[in-house]
Parts: structure tokens; C-alpha cells; sequence
């Protein structure tokens, strides 16, 4: 059961970070574009390193498991945040979708932030549970 589970973590691991990592990758190479946008959604463009330290690296993180359950932690609360900020305007269609599928990604990244990396992470490599 316990290698079943590991496997589990492992997919779980590759799959919840795929949005992050190209969002955070798109977010580099149109930085100007989303600075702009978020100054028009009220939140401050300065920010935005920390937005894409967050999604390019934070994925990068999940996905080999390092540091997972704190960065796993701290990217739920940011997708909830998110979906908070940029999504509550259910007048325009998308939103209200988007709006879920953050909610949905906040109880992925829960779930890893509890349980931890598994077996095939570099957590395990270290010897870390957190």
C-alpha cells in the first residue's frame, strides 16, 4: 500500500504544477503585459517577481519535491488569493469557472501540504518531512 501511495504523490507531484510552471514561465517572457494587468486588477506590479518566484519555482519545487509541504502550503492559500482577486467577477463568464478550478487546485495543493512528498522526492533524499 505504502508504494501505491508513493506513486500516487509522485503523479499527484508532477501533475498539480504544470499551470504554475508555464504560467510562471509566461509571466517571464510577457512581464510587461501581466504587470499591466495586475496594476488594472488593483494589485501592485512589484509584486510580480514574488508571483513568478512563486509559480515557476514553487512548481519547479513540487514537482521534485523539495521543500513540498511548505511550498505546497503556501501555494494553496496563493491560488485562493488569486482566485479571490482575479476571478470573483462571476458577471464575466469565465470567472465563475475559474473561480472553482482555483478552489479545486487550493485542495490539491492541501492535500500535498499534509501528506508531504512520498518517497520519490528530494525531501526524502534530505531526510525532511516539512
Amino acid at each position: 500500500m505504502k508504494k501505491f501511495e508513493d506513486l500516487g504523490l509522485l503523479a499527484a507531484r508532477i501533475l498539480l504544477p504544470i499551470l504554475f510552471i508555464v504560467s510562471g514561465w509566461g509571466k517571464v517572457t510577457g512581464y510587461d503585459t501581466t504587470a499591466q494587468y495586475m496594476q488594472a486588477m488593483g494589485v501592485p506590479a512589484f509584486i510580480l517577481p514574488l508571483v513568478i518566484l512563486l509559480e515557476l519555482g514553487g512548481g519547479l519545487a513540487i514537482l521534485f519535491g523539495f521543500l513540498t509541504r511548505f511550498t505546497a502550503l503556501f501555494t494553496a492559500v496563493f491560488t485562493l488569493l488569486t482566485a479571490f482577486l482575479f476571478h470573483s467577477n462571476f458577471a464575466e463568464g469565465v470567472n465563475a469557472m475559474t473561480f472553482m478550478k482555483n478552489l479545486s487546485i487550493a485542495g490539491g495543493f492541501l492535500l500535498l501540504g499534509i501528506s508531504g512528498a512520498g518517497a520519490y522526492s528530494i525531501d526524502r533524499l534530505l531526510g525532511k518531512k516539512w
